[in-house]
């Protein structure tokens, strides 16, 4: 792919020699990350020195390093050639003409720079500073410290063995030791080659402390050589290597000695002789004996090869390739036999070289690119090849990936890394990118299948996306949106979507009058993309705002408006790109979803009806948890819970009227159905109080009460000895506190429930009357017929209903509390114990007046007719069971019968005079009476009536069938079997006695009462 583009190069933004500090707004820091793997110990520098030595040792009999003549180059600028040529021409007798071969090939500019620039002094040589706090007495450069001589001196061309030393930043000094050492080492082996050469054993051997200005430096040195041997020999060997190898061992042994002081390498020292053994076994264990492996190992090798190769960018203006490249190239290949580099590792270091100098410089000098995707060419050949190493397709994936990422990175937020000045240099990093990326998905493994299925327009696609939600989330973090949106502010927030809209639509245009037309190389609807995406991320911001708070505020419709502008303007520029495109773009057309401002509108109206039905459920909740039933005050004697939960009913209908949209009919609906269940719930609520069954004592079991009975003797003899008063307090364990003449907190705490109940009853019916009075109600009268279907009929119907029962059931239960355990003591507890000329009514009588009374006190007027019918009911009940399920402790005989029926008339004389209208006393009272009716009856008499009425309930004839005991419903009336035969269980005579005994051998009555 990199083969089909063409890199544009414009240097209008890049000046040829811009000042090392100069700023600009869209250079990224270098965050390029080195693709080859890392060789721990060895810094940069250290690297750098040992390239060169590897290179002049490669380059030792080449002219201008120890060879007969020394070539020496003239800078273009004084050359009467064509620069651009291939001539050679000699200037005054000295060196020859640049070719510039590689400079034309990769499209880089000649250097602008005075002949005096590059020229040594007469003696042929450039002071360089010995140690790193001297210093020349000339003007120094400030990047390599030598000193310039003074131009007034014979100059002459520097040689290419200086400019290497100049470039790598080398003193003389340690050059003069290089030497030095190769002609001790070559002593009488002039021919031998490079390859065959272990350099830093050689340096170790040759070179003595002496030779150095100190011992640190001495020792640095020396640690340097060693490490490199560690890295080339047994870290990074090319031959792998044993781990339990001896040698290496050993060599690991030597190296960790050299920690705390130099080693020896003397003559005469064990040390150095066991350090030669160790590094020559390793280097020489290859079948090849004719090349040794110390620095040929990946990555070594690269690292030593890519500092070489960095020499070739000039000292002064390191955005320029020296114009001597040509023969520094040439130069550098001298060492491949020694590093084991070959033509396509060379051409892919020096394709990383170029390009992480444009990184490293700022990106301001759009050559370096374009020179950087003209050696992409030449990688994308050799990638092709079928003989590569798998080493060299190791470097290759971490190279390109590396500069892919970099790249990529860069255009993923274009945005933010060009402008319109430096539009050209993301022209020119597209081509470069595609070419990366058909290199790595086509011909590297390791690659394949990532990105196929993406062609460069998918690529493109993606860049735009990623830019502009890049882009939109920078203004979103400049404008401090998440913070507004986590903290609730709703009018902040709202002017923020407001402002981000116009920002984003200043966004839409700068794309589209900038940089669309670019990418529209690459991708036919560009700005249609971006105009989407913009779409997308401001829907997104937008949806978070209208979930983040119950909106439908004035702020939030002029949002929705705001956004609805937006929307027209984005759309607009969907359809003036896609015009262009052949199938119209119909593709990014469904893609881009319409905010659709009116379906929010109703969605927010729905979310803002459960935000408040939220809140009336939390009303409820609190209620239960707090509430007491304690009244409100004494001219409110309801709950203050009751008040809250009308209240929130009637602020959430004002509110919703409030709103400025128009009202639909299922939004309506809703509301009012919430507040349904609400209401219902808090009912549910008030009325769960129990039942009247958990009031009522248990049914005590069936007995026969005999004359002449334990109990019947005992009563008489106690009868005789004691008053009735006194008997009335043994019968009740001789606790006098039992009698409680007053209602119960418990019992008035219902009161209370009651009182809630039909004020929730009357406000409910004043809030449908506002509801229907309300103009804003479905004027296309859909609710009358749908859920008013009679003028009498409420919104709040299913409340109302459940009211009236929850009414009914909270008054049943407080009337049965009331008479079965606050007046126990005088009701069912004592009433008849002992005999009934005993123990009258009239007691009792006092006591319910008493707590009639108060309850007419607690209880509102509206509730007082249900709660003292029910009352009467509860008293009806008792008297029944005082009649029917007395227990051990109460007999009646047929005499009895007047004095019962006149406590009864009494009783119902008291609910009389409570405003409870005789009929309804009358009605409910017909139970009782038919039971007064039996107690009346002779035993004989109850005895047929019981015989007749249970075995027709059964199906049995009159003869020769045992009579079943009948079961004991409660529902007790005179004609019941089970009624006739409690009767009968209380009738103190022998007639009954026997009857009991014969039917059903029903047990005597026990003794075990309290009295006795």
């Amino acid at each position: 792919m990199g083969r089909d583009f063409r890199i544009s190069v414009t240097h209008q933004s890049a000046p040829s020699s811009p000042a090392p500090n100069t700023h600009h707004p869209f250079t990224p820091t270098h965050d390029l990350s080195s693709p080859f793997s890392g060789i721990g110990g060895l810094e940069r520098d250290e690297l750098r020195e040992a390239a060169y030595e590897v290179f002049f040792t490669a380059c030792r009999s080449s002219p201008g390093f120890g060879g007969r003549s020394a070539l020496s180059y003239y800078n273009s600028s004084v050359d009467t050639a064509d620069p651009y040529g291939g001539s050679q021409g000699k200037h005054n007798g000295v060196g020859m003409a640049v070719t510039n071969r590689v400079k034309r090939a990769l499209g880089l500019k000649m250097l602008k720079r005075s002949p005096a620039s590059r020229r040594t002094n007469s003696c042929g040589a450039v002071p360089m500073p010995t140690s790193p706090n001297s210093s020349g007495s000339g003007p120094s450069s400030p990047r390599f410290g030598f000193t310039v001589a003074n131009a007034s001196r014979t100059r002459r061309p520097l040689t290419s063995a200086e400019i290497m030393r100049q470039q790598m930043k080398v003193s003389e000094q340690s050059d003069n030791r290089l030497r030095k050492s190769l002609m001790r080492t070559l002593v009488g082996q002039m021919g031998r080659r490079a390859e065959t050469i272990i350099l830093p054993l050689e340096l170790l051997r040759h070179l003595k402390p002496s030779e150095f200005s100190d011992a640190d430096e001495y020792y640095m040195w020396q640690r340097r050589q060693l490490k490199i041997l560690e890295a080339g020999l047994v870290l990074h060997p090319s031959i792998p290597l044993d781990k339990m190898d001896a040698f290496a061992i050993k060599f690991k042994e030597i190296l960790d000695s050299s920690d705390q002081k130099a080693i020896d390498t003397g003559k005469n020292s064990v040390t150095m002789r066991a350090l030669c053994n160790c590094v020559v076994s390793l280097a020489w264990r290859s079948p090849n004996t004719a090349v040794c492996h110390w620095a040929d190992g990946y990555p070594l090798n690269v690292h030593i090869y890519t500092s070489l190769l960095a020499s070739i960018f000039d000292s002064k203006e390191e955005t320029m390739v020296l114009d001597e490249v040509d023969e520094l190239i040439e130069l550098m290949k001298k060492t491949w036999s020694t590093l084991g580099i070959n033509k396509c590792v060379h051409n892919l270091c020096f394709t990383w070289v170029l390009f992480e100098q444009f990184v490293a410089t700022g990106q301001v000098e759009p050559d370096l690119l374009a020179a950087s995707f003209a050696m992409l060419t030449e990688v994308a050949s050799d990638a092709k090849k079928s003989d590569r190493d798998p080493y060299y397709l190791k470097m290759l994936a971490q190279a390109l990936d590396s500069m892919n990422k970099w790249t990529e990175a860069r255009l993923l937020n274009y945005h933010d890394n060009f402008d319109r000045e430096t539009i050209g240099l993301m022209e020119n990093m597209l081509p470069l990118l595609f070419s990366l990326n058909k290199i790595l998905e086509e011909d590297v493994p390791a690659n394949r299948g990532d990105i196929a299925d993406e062609s460069t327009g998918n690529r493109v696609d993606y860049y735009i996306r990623s830019s502009l939600r890049n882009a939109f989330d920078k203004m979103v973090e400049n404008e401090d949106a998440s913070e507004l949106m986590r903290n609730g502010e709703v009018q902040e927030a709202s002017e923020m979507l407001m402002k981000l809209a116009g920002k984003i639509e200043e966004l839409a245009m700068k794309e589209k009058d900038t940089f669309s037309p670019l990418l529209k190389r690459w991708h036919p609807i560009a700005a249609g993309v971006a105009a989407v995406t913009l779409h997308t991320c401001y829907g997104g911001l937008l949806k978070q705002y209208l979930a983040g708070k119950s909106p439908l505020m004035n702020e939030t419709v002029k949002v929705l408006q705001r956004a609805g502008k937006l929307e027209k303007s984005l759309v607009q520029l969907v359809v003036e790109d896609s015009m262009e495109c052949e199938d119209g773009s119909k593709a990014i057309v469904r893609e881009m979803v319409l905010y659709e401002v009116d379906t929010i509108i109703h969605k927010q109206m729905k979310q803002w009806i459960q935000d408040k039905l939220s809140k009336g459920k939390e009303h409820v909740l609190r209620a239960k948890q707090t509430e007491t039933w304690n009244p409100k005050s004494k001219h409110e004697p309801h709950a203050y819970s009751a008040v809250e939960v009308v209240s929130f009913a009637k602020e959430a209908l004002e509110n919703f009227f409030d709103i400025p949209i128009t009202i639909t009919e299922a939004s309506f609906h809703y509301l009012i159905d919430g507040l349904q269940t609400i209401l219902r719930e808090y009912i549910a609520f008030v009325a769960s109080c129990g039942t009247k069954q958990g009031c009522m004592p248990t049914l005590p079991p069936l007995t026969r009460c005999s004359r002449d009975s334990k109990f019947v003797k005992l009563w008489k003899r106690a009868a005789c000895s004691v008053g009735v008063e006194d008997l009335d307090q043994i019968l009740s364990g001789g606790d006098r506190t039992h009698h409680r003449r007053t209602t119960s907190f418990g019992t008035q705490r219902l009161y209370i429930r009651i009182n809630t109940l039909h004020y929730l009853v009357s406000q409910l019916q004043s809030l449908d009357k506002s509801v229907s009075m309300s103009p804003k109600v479905l004027p296309n009268k859909s609710l009358s017929t749908k859920r008013k279907p009679s003028s009498t009929s409420s919104y709040f119907e299913a409340s109302l209903s459940m009211l009236r029962l929850a009414c009914q059931h909270v008054s049943e239960v407080a009337a049965y509390r009331l008479i079965f355990l606050d007046s126990y003591s005088v009701l069912y507890g004592s009433l008849y114990v002992g005999g009934v000329g005993n123990t009258r009514i009239n007691p009792a009588l006092r006591v319910l007046k008493q707590n009639l009374t108060l309850l007419c006190a607690i209880v509102s007027e509206r509730a007082q007719p249900t709660a003292l019918k029910e009352v009467m009911k509860a008293c009806f009940e008792s008297f029944l069971r005082v009649l029917l399920a007395g227990g051990n402790s109460r007999m009646f005989c047929r005499l009895d019968h007047p004095a019962l029926e006149e406590d009864f008339d009494l009783l119902k004389s008291l609910f009389c005079t409570f405003l409870i209208v005789e009929d309804v006393v009358e009605r409910e009272s017909e139970v009782v009476q038919g039971v007064l009716a039996l107690m009346g009856q002779s035993t004989e008499q109850l005895i047929e009536d019981f015989s007749s009425v249970a075995t027709e309930s059964c199906g049995l004839g009159r003869v020769g069938h045992r009579i079943p005991m009948p079961p004991t419903t409660g529902n007790w009336n005179r004609s019941d079997a089970n009624t006739i035969l409690r009767v009968l269980c209380a009738r103190k005579d022998r007639s009954a006695n026997h009857f009991l005994k014969k039917t059903f051998h029903m047990a005597k009555r026990g003794t075990n009462i309290r009295v006795l």
